[in-house]
């Protein structure tokens, strides 16, 4: 049972071990938990932030007696991360699974009351990604009270902000290497990462990278009415939308194909500028979102699309620093770890494939720092952000015993 504050569940009391074996009952908790990421935008409700998963997190690890940490990653957010050593052990798999979720907006369901209706439990987050967290949570407390022998040592780790710059995966594989192994639970990278999201029980070995930063355009204000007197901002941007849109055409000439990924993509999905209709604007700026399939440097994203406007276009303008920059995840090292996971999969829930996916996940921050990454979870990916969010609760209870088998054999 949990306790409330203000109608929102505060601290869970477990009032048998059955309960923390449990993933719906632990989903229920973790749903009726509002943990939304502002995407960017001022933080302007309670629910806002990680701050109540994280307490929960905490509540959870200490009572299974497992050590835990709390690594701050900005302000009021923190990743908790848990750790079982398993006797005799020689590799150590981390589960991963992000706290927060999307905003609520336009949601048709009450976002934080879960509810289970014709084997669905409906809320924010119980598809991306908190039925992941809640499958991984049930089997690493399974691992704990079992102690199976033979079993790999297991990391879990709830990072945060993943829904707007992936800062948690990126301060927690930064980690590795860093300290030394007896001041911290990640201070070595594990053998392989397991990242949940919504997979529908395949197993993700390839996706996309993301690059996300704003183009601004310059120009000189003056009054509306001697317009040429100033620069229009708008209308250089104008004709940079227009070579963009040239660039866009000749990507694929630029970037190589993936089979399980495709090709890289480029759209501008903001546009704003000026501060009053009377007034020529002194500045217009645009956000842009780069795809990227595995080979691609990040790094390189901003600097080729930059070189290729200004060969082509006499407009003053300049890129802004992204606030993202992930590289995708390759297939070219997690081949043996996704047959071990099909392998579990296919006896608990039948045949199931590797995929790629054309979204970007927290393994790419794992992937980049040298650790076989693997997306894999329950749900579809079809229903993440959706106004009636929900999961099926049998793929729930699958992919739980999945991620055991995969840990303990």
């Amino acid at each position: 049972m949990s306790t409330e504050l203000n109608g929102i569940p505060n601290r869970r009391v477990w009032t048998n071990t059955a309960e923390c074996l449990d993933p719906v009952e632990i989903l229920q908790d973790l749903v009726a938990l509002p943990s939304v990421n502002p995407m960017g935008k001022d933080p302007v409700a309670a629910t806002d932030f990680e701050h109540r998963m994280t307490d929960w997190l905490v509540d959870f690890f200490q009572q299974l007696d497992v050590p835990y940490e709390i690594h701050e990653v900005a302000s009021g957010r923190c990743n908790v991360v848990a750790r079982y050593d398993s006797p005799g052990a020689t590799q150590t798999i981390m589960l991963d699974a992000h706290q927060d979720t999307v905003p609520v907006d336009g949601m048709t369901i009450p976002p934080f009351k879960p509810e289970i209706r014709n084997g669905r439990l409906y809320g924010r987050g119980a598809c991306d990604v908190k039925g992941g967290m809640a499958a991984m949570l049930a089997a690493f407390a399974r691992l704990v009270q079992e102690r199976p022998y033979g079993a790999a040592n297991v990391i879990m780790a709830c990072t945060c902000d993943e829904e707007f710059t992936a800062l948690g995966a990126a301060h927690l594989a930064d980690n590795w290497g860093k300290q030394d192994a007896s001041e911290s639970l990640t201070a070595t990278p594990p053998d392989v990462c397991i990242v949940a999201e919504p997979t529908e029980l395949n197993a993700i070995v390839a996706h996309r990278g993301v690059v996300r930063w704003k183009l601004k355009t310059n120009g000189v204000a003056c009054h509306s009415s001697r317009p040429h007197e100033g620069v229009n901002a708008i209308y250089g941007m104008s004709r940079i939308l227009q070579v963009i849109q040239e660039y866009i055409k000749e990507l694929p000439q630029f970037t190589p194909y993936h089979e399980l990924c495709g090709g890289a993509t480029l759209s501008v999905g903001r546009i704003y500028g000026g501060t009053s209709v009377n007034i020529v604007p002194h500045e217009c700026i645009i956000e842009i979102d780069r795809r990227l399939v595995p080979g691609e440097d990040p790094k390189q994203v901003i600097p080729h699309l930059e070189a290729y406007l200004r060969e082509r276009v006499d407009v003053d303008f300049e890129m802004l620093p992204s606030w993202i920059e992930a590289g995708a995840l390759s297939d070219a090292d997690n081949g043996p770890w996704s047959d071990k996971l099909l392998s579990q999969v296919e006896a608990v829930s039948g045949p199931h494939e590797k995929q790629g996916a054309w979204y970007c996940t927290n393994a790419a921050a794992f992937s980049a720092a040298g650790v076989p990454s693997i997306v894999f979870g329950p749900g579809s990916i079809a229903q993440a952000h959706t106004a009636d969010e929900w999961i099926e609760v049998a793929q729930l209870r699958q992919a739980c015993e999945i991620y055991y088998r995969l840990c303990a054999e």
